[in-house]
Parts: C-alpha cells; structure tokens; sequence
C-alpha cells in the first residue's frame, strides 16, 4: 500500500533513471570517439591512457548498475536505492582515482589506504555489475584468480608463486597498466566502441537491410546463406584488421543479425562470426600482421611464411564453411523463396554503403592507421551517403543518428565489463609471477616428452593469449613458449605457427574468450554457451597446430606427391569430422554413425609422415570414411524415395 502512494519507496522511477542512464551511455560513446579522434591531442590536454580508460570504466559501471537488474532475466522498471547508491559509489571512486593517478601510480606498492581501499571497492564493484551481465561462471573464475594472487605460496610444485596482502593487490589491480587497466581495456575502450558504433550507424541509415539483401541476391539461392556470407566476409576482413575482437565488433554488427533471421539460434550465430572473425588472424597474407614480425623472428623470406601458413588456414575455413552448411541442414533451413530474394535493381541502390568498406581497408592497409580512428572515418563515411543516397527511397532522420551515441553506449557495457574483469587475471599471472612459472614447467616438463610439451604449450599459449591483440600473443608467445618447442627438435616455422594459433584460440576457449563474449554481446546469447559453441566450430584449429608438427606436408614442405596427398586426405578428414560433430550428413546421423565417422575422420587427418606407418591409417580413414558418406548419401536416398511413395498412397 505505501509502496503505491509512494513509487519513490521502490526506487527511482524509469522517468528519471533513464534519461540519466541515456547520457551516461552516450558519453562512453563520445569519450571513445573523442580519443579515437585525437581531440586531446588537438587540445594540447595531456593525460595517461590509463586515465581514459578509468574514465569509460567509470561511466560504464553507473549504467550497469542502472539498467542491470539484481537477478538476470528480470525486465527493471524502478531501480531500488541500493543499485543507485552503488552507481553513486562507481562514480565517485573512480572519478577519485583517475582525478589522482598521476600521483597513486606512482605508491601502487605503499600500501597506501587511500589507494587500496578505493581500489578494492572498485574490484568488488566491477564484479557485481560483471555478475549482472554474464552471470555466475566468469566472476568464480575471476575469485579463483585472486584467491591465488592472495595465498600463491601455498600451491606446492612448479605452480607456487609471490603471495601478495590485499593492500597491494586493490592498488595493483585498480591502477596497474597490468590490471584492469590493462591491454584488453584498451581494446575495448577504444577499437570496440568505435566499431560498435559504426555498426549502429550502418544498422540505423539502411545499411544492415542492403547487407542482408546483397546475401539473399548473393546466397539466397543455397541454405544456410547469411552463415555463408558470415565467414567469407569476417575470414577477409580479419586477415588485415590485427584484431579477432575488432573483426567480430567490425563485420559481426551485420552478419549476426542477419543469421539470427536465417533461424540460427543466438548463440551459434554469435559463435561462427567469433570464430570466423578469429581465423582471419590465421589466415595470409596479412595475418593481423604477425607474418611480417614472424619473418623477421625466424630471418626467413615473408613468402615462406604465408606459404607455410596457407593449407593450415584454408583447412580452417573448411571445415567452418562445412560446419555452416551442416547446421543449415539439421535445422532445415532451406533456400530462400524467389519471392523473398530482392531485386537486383533495388539492391544496387545501396552499393554506396560498399564505400566505408572501402574506406575502411584503405585506411587500415594502405595508411596504416590505427583501428579506432579508420572506423570513426568509415563511420563518417556511412552517415555521409545515408543522408545523399539513402537506400529504398529511404534517408535516416538527424535524430536518429544521434540516438547511436546511447545505443553504443549500452550494447558496449558488457564488452566493457568483460575486459576490465580479463584485466584481473592478466595482473594476478603477472604479479605473482604465474605466467613464467608456468614456461618454466613447461621446458622442464618437455625435455624428454614431445606430446607432454605440445599440450602444455597449448594451454600456456591458451592462458597467456587472454585479452591479448594478435600482435602481442605473438610476441609473447614466441619470447616465452616457442623457444622449448625449438628446442626439442620442432621446425622453427611449425613452433612460431603452433603459439600462435593457440594464442588466437583464447579468443575463443572460455573461460576468458574475448571474441567469442564480444559477439555474445552483439547476438544477445549467453557468454559461455557462445563460448563452447565457438570451440565446437572452430576444433580444427586445436587439431592442424599438432599435425603438422608432425607433418610439414601441411605447411606445403616436401614433395609435391606428399603435400597433394596430405592436403586432400586432410579435407576428407576435416568433412567427416565436421559431420560427426554437426550430426549431420546427407540426413541425420546415428551416434554409432558419427562415432565411426569421428574415427575415421581422424585417422584421414594424420598426414603421411606424421610417423611411420601412417599412410595405413590415412588408407582405413579415407576407405572408411568414403563408405560412410556414400551409404549416408544412399540412406537419405532411400528415405527421400520412401516418402515419396507413402505421399503417393496417402493421395
């Protein structure tokens, strides 16, 4: 009853939170795009990058708290004055700590209470707001860490590390470039945003509406077209962009929405553009520019690293472009109707929306600009034309362009919040001296195991990969884990190859998948189910590092009989796997069925050489497996002409 009389009882009413809410979001925007931009610099204002970040951290978390309610999943009218308070309290602790960092950064270690208790509360802050948005799992493993970080000398072995007071640690990890203010912040803060927001804009002129009929007119004609469209255009954009979290923020405004119309569920819409978008750094010549610091590591031609990386690569896309038409066919998405596929003529109307594409590769490849500032220009570029051209007869209202400060602002916050929180792990390996403990187990390890090695190295590449850009797994990874690979013998392009790919696969290995959450974010799915999803569609690239340490057939090394042999066995392989997991073939497949064709399929994979007497499992894989597709093809026959009969009787 007196919650009736008195609304203000329950908390704010949406009247007044949203409008604050509105500007709050839209001011991330507008300080992500202002440093994209270089207004500071134009403004003679000098400032740490941490600060910047602090400041988005610090608009981010009062909107979280606003329009976040408590328990997930429940749609929030008033907010209740504990969640205001808290917005409150975000605010001013980091107002606090970025108005003083230049003098804080320097007592980080002093133990200072006015520098640890700020910064513990913005930790306890962050992963509550982080529990409202991706729920439970990421903030136990994020305790797990700290947990560690505070008794590390307790863990016996290898794994044993410098424990650290909690006074140190709140500082540390509020105010080190190692913490929450560390690399993946920085992506998130500048290069997501911006992308983000230039995808909002493509999305309000018309420009998602001309993509989507562009697919229909391109693909319609073949089922599963938009995932189709997916890979292609992520796979090509990656190689260039030097981000697997750009590509997805970049390409995956448009493709994950168009294949959640296709009927995909949410989360494996989200979890193809991540994997798409993270095989683009894999895939030559560019390699999200690790080809050129890999040919200068090793002292070979560039050529011979984007020959050796090629089949690798190409497999990957395979078996992903497989796994899309498989899934299109399980879940009985079909052609599209002619009726449905637009004009071309109509279509054609929009190709001034190609230009920001255009604006886009220009300014990242030829002018080597940095992410941020090419999409805030190709933005430009979208509303420019929008408002000349418009699409269908159709030109956005000025209004509407400026609502994409505040949608950018919200579709960012659980990105935002999902760095900052990978900031957390990446300073407990660091401060504790974790992450070289671990290479140090490794090389000792490994001395006398290739097998114990590689898999270790996997998940230490896995590990130390989180939140990192393409650049810096690389140079970490070949510093730190490639050198114990060389060591016992493994090729020197295969070792730089293998820390690679399974530094690019922590952006898609929960728990901290940067690519895969990024377009979890986007497609509205479940962070972890897009996560398990995107390791599903993306288990080749687990698989091909290990062969061809085994094997350099796979990287085009050997004799041309050889690499020609290996390469069609390695597709067979990858098509038999990829139904076994996908449950699919020509119809549905029993699990005895997939089992034997999961089995054989690995035995095609292993390339000859890869020991001795491996052309005898190349020769039972690749019989084995030619069996089961054609009696899959001839059972699914039989069923299509079955049915065809009992249509004719029951007419």
């Amino acid at each position: 009853m007196i919650a009736d009389r008195n609304p203000l009882w329950q908390g704010l009413p949406p009247n007044v939170w949203r409008p604050i809410a509105h500007v709050l979001a839209a001011c991330i925007t507008l300080v992500a795009v202002g440093w994209a931009l270089g207004v500071p610099r134009l403004l003679g204002i000098a400032f740490y990058t941490q600060q910047l970040m602090a400041a988005i951290l610090g608009l981010t978390l009062p909107v979280a708290y606003l329009s976040l309610p408590f328990r997930r999943g429940h749609e929030r009218q008033f907010v209740p004055w504990p969640d205001v308070l808290a917005a409150i309290l975000a605010a001013c602790l980091v107002a606090y700590l970025v108005m003083n960092y230049a003098s804080f950064v320097t007592k980080v270690f002093a133990r200072s209470l006015d520098i640890w208790v700020p910064g513990l509360l913005v930790i306890l802050l962050l992963l509550e707001a982080l529990r409202r948005a991706t729920g439970w799992a990421l903030v136990i493993i994020i305790l797990c860490f700290l947990t560690y970080a505070l008794y590390a000398n307790l863990i016996p072995g290898r794994l044993s590390g410098r424990p650290q007071s909690i006074e140190i640690l709140g500082a540390y990890m509020a105010l080190d470039s190692n913490g929450i203010l560390g690399i993946p912040m920085a992506v998130a803060a500048t290069v997501v945003v911006a992308f983000i927001l230039f995808g909002r804009l493509l999305e309000i002129t018309g420009g998602s509406y001309f993509f989507t009929d562009a697919a229909l007119t391109i693909m319609g004609r073949f089922r599963g077209g938009a995932m189709k469209i997916a890979v292609l255009a992520s796979g090509l954009f990656g190689s260039i962009s030097g981000s697997a979290v750009a590509n997805v923020v970049g390409t995956g405004v448009v493709t994950i929405p168009m294949i959640k119309r296709d009927g995909y569920p949410a989360h494996k819409a989200g979890a193809i553009e991540a994997v798409a978008s993270t095989g683009g750094q894999l895939m030559p010549p560019v390699m999200g520019a690790a080809a050129f610091l890999m040919a200068e590591f090793l002292a070979v031609p560039y050529t011979n690293i984007v020959m050796a990386a090629l089949a690798p690569a190409l497999l990957y896309y395979i078996a992903l472009f497989i796994q899309a038409d498989l899934e299109a066919a399980k879940l009985g998405i079909s052609r599209v109707p002619k009726s449905e596929i637009p004009a071309g003529r109509e279509v054609t109307t929009g190709l001034h929306f190609l230009l920001a594409f255009g604006v886009l590769i220009y300014t990242l490849f030829a002018l080597n600009w940095q992410p941020e500032k090419s999409a805030m220009v190709a933005a430009v570029s979208v509303i420019g034309t929008a408002l000349i051209f418009g699409y269908r007869g159709k030109r956005p209202a000025v209004s509407t362009i400026f609502s994409s400060l505040h949608l950018t602002g919200y579709a960012v916050i659980e990105i935002i919040l999902i760095s900052a929180a990978a900031g957390l792990v990446i300073g407990v390996l660091n401060i504790t001296g974790l992450s070289f403990n671990l290479t140090f187990a490794l090389v000792q390890v490994g001395a006398g195991n290739l097998f114990a090695l590689l898999a270790l190295s996997a998940l230490v590449c896995i590990v130390l990969g989180m939140g990192l850009p393409t650049l810096g797994v690389y140079v970490l990874l070949a510093a730190l884990v490639a050198p114990a690979l060389i060591q016992v013998g493994v090729d020197p392009i295969a070792a730089h190859l293998y820390v690679l790919y399974f530094g690019m696969m922590s952006m898609i290995t929960p728990p901290i998948a940067m690519a895969a959450f990024a377009a979890a974010s986007i497609a509205r799915a479940p962070a972890m189910a897009t996560g398990f999803a995107a390791m599903r569609f993306g288990w080749v690239a687990y698989v091909i590092p290990v062969l061809f340490v085994f094997s350099p057939t796979l990287l085009l090394r050997g004799e041309t009989p050889e690499i020609a042999l290996a390469l069609l066995t390695s597709v067979l392989g990858v098509w038999l796997v990829s139904a076994a997991l996908a449950g699919y073939l020509a119809d549905r497949l029993s699990m005895v069925t997939r089992l034997f064709m999961a089995a054989f399929g690995w035995l095609a994979l292993v390339p000859n050489g890869a020991f001795e007497g491996a052309i005898f499992s190349d020769v039972i894989g690749v019989l084995g497996g030619i069996g089961l597709i054609a009696l899959s093809f001839l059972r699914a026959h039989r069923n299509k002409l079955s049915g065809g009969v009992r249509h004719e009787r029951a007419s």
